[in-house]
Parts: structure tokens; sequence; C-alpha cells
């Protein structure tokens, strides 16, 4: 961290992407930095916040993703260049704004968008590009390749976005985001103060519309088009697109991004490159078009490599009819072809599969028999399934839900949603939930289930949340459910942190995202405020809980809402709270193999904490891994684990 405030220019550190990208935005002078928690991009304005207040730089986790681009559009309003940070799922919820901030455009100091995508859907519930939404939006779209170009594109970016005024993106990918590599340090600004100022002020003597509203679009569309002609232009000369490759190649490769470095290692790996060109874009949207006629004229045929839709490969095809009949000879292969797939994470080994079926070359990269030796050593790694923490205060609140649904007996279910408790579909949280869609949707989706009586619907609705996300998407669906007497119950998960993606402060916590104090929201009072039936249980207090929610559900009227409030484990430990319990089992009472339970608590309960002694064929507490929260002595049916207090 200490290196990314480093005025050293020419030094060499090792960076993680999202540090680079950090770096980029402070070497641009940034002003102001907003940003929602996401993987695989959350630790950008970790690592901002971290030296905000040296570099004169205001940092803040915004509500949401929306928000937080309107806090950075404000800033450029007022002249002070702004930065904002994304996951690929953020995007969706930022472009309400974007739509509109496109056909007024920014102010006089840029805007720079940072968006991680997750091929692979490794931290998200999708891997949706985006890409497509650049396209869309008529917005300038950078890609990376790499840390050192991830700090130097963000810096450029601030350069294209004035030029075009025009907020302007940089998308990276996981690979980018969490890989660390050596990256070349650049010289900061000037450590001055910056004065901001909204210059578009009514005059008495020259009445107009502010520049900074929207609409009649017919009037902004134009304009709008003509901006991204002059991106293209200024594209057209970027040095972020590079080609490598013989003059007429057998073969041209059209890549971006993360696959440059799969495309590169491809073809030394096959010694291909007398035969094969690379054309690396660094400019996706809009598409260089001259730079790409040139090298599409070199060649006969194409390969596209990208992640995850065909989104290069499309424009350029689109490009290559409009040049016909030059093109009419062009044969292309990627996505479209079946070469590559439109989904998941591109690799090395994909590209070489790819250009061997072209090239009508083959390769083998190892001895037949590393594939058996393999397989006989996947056989001795132990399964380690997904699941939640020892001691996550959310199995106890899946617990409580499962046991309270089944002495209902009316075929109740939970609407998931995303957090740690996404694991509420699979068997961690004992398959619990039975929808999952976006930040916020639990609740909405209830919404909709929670008035259909009239239909003859009677299954008790829960709606599930966290607590950041009930500050970031929650509130208005809860304001319906009470405006419209939608008959569900939202489950807050209150564990004290956003904990799937850092442990980031939220509304709820007091904390800014510099570690300054704040003002708590108090979601209890906000929702009493909303005229909803409130309860607050401790998950961990397995009958009260299981209680509460019996009740709530026979209510059977109106939105209720249970705060379900335990602190994180995580988040204990990093303030050093003690384990409140010292677990042990009693091996008498424990009947292993032939209780009627069927191993209820290391098969079903599933804790981390909890294991089999395979000598004797009975429960045992993992001490390295326990924390002492008590749940399985809850569960156990013969008492035979034992929970003592901890001294």
């Amino acid at each position: 961290m200490a290196s990314i405030a480093m005025n050293k220019p020419g030094a060499t550190v090792l960076l993680m992407g999202n540090e680079a990208v950090a770096r980029g935005a402070i070497e641009a002078g940034i002003g102001v930095a907003a940003a929602y928690p996401g993987s695989p991009s959350s630790e950008v304005l970790t690592t901002i916040a971290g030296v905000a207040k040296q570099m004169k730089i205001h940092a803040e986790w915004s509500v949401n993703e929306k928000v937080a681009m309107e806090v950075a559009g404000g800033a450029s309003f007022a002249g002070i260049r702004s930065f904002c940070a994304m996951k690929q799922n953020g995007a969706n919820v930022a472009a309400d704004f974007l739509v509109n901030a496109n056909m007024t455009g920014v102010g006089d100091a840029g805007m720079v968008v940072f968006i991680s995508d997750d091929p692979g859907g490794m931290t998200s519930n999708n891997e949706e590009d985006s890409r497509t939404i650049t396209k869309w939006l008529d917005n300038p779209l950078l890609e990376p390749s790499s840390a050192q170009e991830a700090k130097e594109m963000i810096k450029w970016a601030y350069e294209v976005s004035e030029a075009v005024n025009l907020v302007t993106f940089v998308r990276g990918v996981t690979r980018i985001s969490y890989t660390k590599s050596n990256v070349m340090l650049g010289e900061l600004p000037e450590k001055k103060e910056k004065k901001a100022f909204f210059p578009d002020l009514w005059d008495m003597y020259n009445p107009k519309k502010s520049k900074f509203t929207s609409g009649p679009f017919p009037i902004f569309h134009k304009p709008l088009h003509e901006k991204l002609e002059k991106a293209r232009e200024i594209f057209e000369r970027s040095t972020f697109n590079q080609y490598m490759g013989p003059e007429h190649p057998e073969l041209l490769i059209i890549t971006c991004g993360a696959c440059t470095s799969y495309c590169t290692e491809a073809v030394d790996e096959l010694k291909a490159g007398e035969r094969v060109g690379i054309l690396k874009l660094g400019t996706t949207w809009p598409l260089p078009e001259k730079l790409v006629a040139k090298h599409l004229s070199t060649t006969k045929t194409v390969l596209f490599v990208e992640e995850i839709d065909p989104f290069v490969e499309r424009n350029v095809m689109e490009l290559a009819a409009s040049l016909l009949p030059a093109t009419c000879d062009l044969t292309f292969y990627g996505k479209r072809s079946g070469h590559l797939a439109p989904y998941n994470e591109q690799s090395t080994n994909l590209v070489i599969d790819a250009l061997v079926d072209i090239l009508g070359t083959t390769y083998q990269a190892r001895d037949l028999t590393y594939d058996e030796e393999a397989k006989k050593a996947i056989q001795i790694v132990p399964d380690r399934p997904i699941n939640m923490c020892a001691g996550c205060p959310h199995r106890a609140t899946f617990w409580a839900v499962k046991k309270a649904l089944q002495l209902d007996g009316r075929k109740g279910f939970v609407c998931g949603d995303i957090g740690c408790y996404a694991m509420g579909f699979t068997a961690p949280g004992f398959f619990q939930s039975r929808t999952m869609h976006a930040m916020g949707s639990g609740a909405g989706v209830a919404n909709g289930l929670g008035n259909l009586r009239q239909f003859g619907f009677d299954q008790p609705v829960i709606a599930m949340t966290g607590d950041s996300t009930f500050y970031h998407a929650v509130l208005p669906a809860l304001v319906n459910g009470v405006y419209n007497n939608s008959s569900f119950i939202l489950l807050i998960l209150d564990n004290s942190a956003t904990a799937m993606t850092g442990f980031q402060p939220h509304p709820g916590t007091g904390l800014l995202a510099t570690g300054d104090p704040a003002k708590v929201v108090d979601m209890e009072a906000v929702c009493r405020a909303m005229g909803a039936d409130v309860r607050v249980c401790d998950p961990f207090d397995l009958e009260d809980t299981t209680k509460a929610l019996l009740s709530m559900i026979k209510k059977d009227g109106g939105t209720r809402v249970i705060i379900m409030r335990h602190m994180c484990q995580l988040v204990k430990a990093r303030r050093k709270i003690t384990n409140k319990y010292r677990m042990h089992v009693d091996k008498e009472r424990c009947l292993g193999d032939t209780c009627g339970c069927d191993n209820l608590c290391t098969r079903i309960l599933g804790c981390p904490g909890l294991m089999v002694d395979r000598e004797i064929s009975k429960a045992a507490i993992d001490e390295a891994l326990c924390v002492g929260c008590g749940l399985c002595a809850d569960i156990c049916p013969s008492s035979a684990i034992i929970r003592e207090e901890a001294i």
C-alpha cells in the first residue's frame, strides 16, 4: 500500500492489477473516487481510500453503483477529475444515470469508470460482458492486457474523456485485477488545491437551459455520435493498439485484454511466429476501423480471441461487410465458428487447440504418461466442497428457517440474494433459497409473490438480504412491500460488514471508506419508520430465532422484518473478539454411525469445525477451525456436543 503514494517515477514495484488501476487514477490527478464493493474490483477503491487524505482525494463507498456514478458525475461537472469502480453487475445498476449523462456529457474535468468483468463467474453469479453496454451507450472503451497497461490506460482515459466530453470506460477482467506483476511508477501530480466550481449557472440576461439537463434527445443524440467519431480518430493513433508478427501472416489473430498473453504464449509454444500475426487492440470501442482494415488486407484468415462475448469479432465482421468486395476472401474463426467458446475464461491451451485446427499442425504438450499420473493425483486430493466459514451466523439462520418452514407445513420457501448467503441454494444453506438473481431481487420477487392471495397462493415467502445489500438495493422493495401490503418476511442478515467482498464498511457500520467515523443509518429504525413489523434476533439463539420466525410466518399478512444480527466471525477475528464457548464431544454420548441422526452434525450441518474421528467413527471438534459459536450443541439430538464457557 505504501508504494501506491510513492513519488518515485521510474521505480518498479509489485502490484495487483487493481492496485495498478488505483495508482493510475492517482497519477491522473483525480479528486473524487466512488465505488460499491464487488469482486473482482473491490481493491481499487480500498487502495485509493488508504492514501486519500495524503493525496487530498475524497474517496467513498457509495450505497450502490448508480449513486457512485452520480457522485463521480457531480465532481466532473464541477471541474474535478473523478473516478468510479465496479464489477460487471454494477454496470447494470449504473446504466440509468449513464444513458442520460452521455446526452449531456461530463464537465471540463474527465470522468473514468473502471469495470472488472468476471469470466467464469469465479466471484459472481454471472459472467456478463460489460463491453456491450459501452457500445449501447456510445462510450469510449479501453481494455488493458496487463497491470502496467492498466495503470497507463487509466491515465490516458482522462485525456480521452476530456477530448470527447464523455465518460470513458476501462474494462478489466479477473486475471488482470487479481494477478500481481511488476509495475513501473509514473510521476504523481503536484499537490495543489483543487478549486471546484459548478459553472452552468442561470443568467437572467441570457436565460437558457442547462447543458447538464438531458432532452429533448434528438438535440443531444447527434452530437453524441459526433463525439464517438472523434474518439475513433484518437483511437486510430493509439499506441495501446499493437501488431506483432510477419507483414503478411497466414493467420491474423485479433485479440484484446488478458487474452493477449494467451495468444503470444500459444504462438510461441507452437513456434508459429513466422506464420501467425497478432493484432492486440487496446481501444475496442469505437473500433479503430482504419487500423483494423489495414491488417485485414494483409491476410486471408482471421481468428478472434477475447473474453467473453464475440464483441470484437462481431464489430470487425460488421466492418468487413462494409469493405466488400475487398474482404470477400476472408475466412473468420472464433466464437461463431466454434473454435472458441462464448463463455468461461480463455487460456493458452484453448488458443493452442484453435491454432492447431486452423493451421493443420500437431501439438503434444507433455508425455502421454502425464495424463495418467495426473488422474492418479486427483484421486488422492481431498474433496473440498463449497462451504460457509466455521461459525458463520448465516448457517444458524438457514437452520432456523428450515426448521420454522417445516413446522409451519405450508411449503414455504426463501427468495435468496447476492452475498455469502447466496450459498443458501446449495448444501451449506440446506437448499433453502429457491430464487437468486440480482442484488435486492429477493425482496423484489417476494413482493410479487406476496400479492398472489387472490390466485389461491398461500405459501409463506421469506426474502433474504445482507446488511450491505439492504442499503444498496432493498430499501425500494421494502417501501413497495409496505405500501402495497405484500405478504412476506424480509430477513436482514446483519453481520456488520460487506463480508463477501472484503469487509468494506457500509451505512450501518459507523465507518467511512477512509476509516473515519460516520453516522450509523439504523436499519431497525428505518424499517420501523417505513411501517414494517420488526424483530431483532441473534441467529445463534436458535430456539428464540425459530420461534420468532414461526410467529412472523403465522401472522401471514403485510411486510414483516426480522434482523438476524450477529457479527461475522472473520470480523470478530480482526477485532480480536474472543470465542464465547469451548466445544468438545462426549464420546460416550455420541453414537457415531449407529446414531439415529445419521451423522446430522457432520453430514447435514456441515460446519468446517466439525469432523469425524475415523478411528472410532464418532464426531469430533477440529480445534484449529472451531470458533466456539455453539450451534452444533443445539442441533445434536443426543446432546453429545458440549459447550463450555470460554475462559
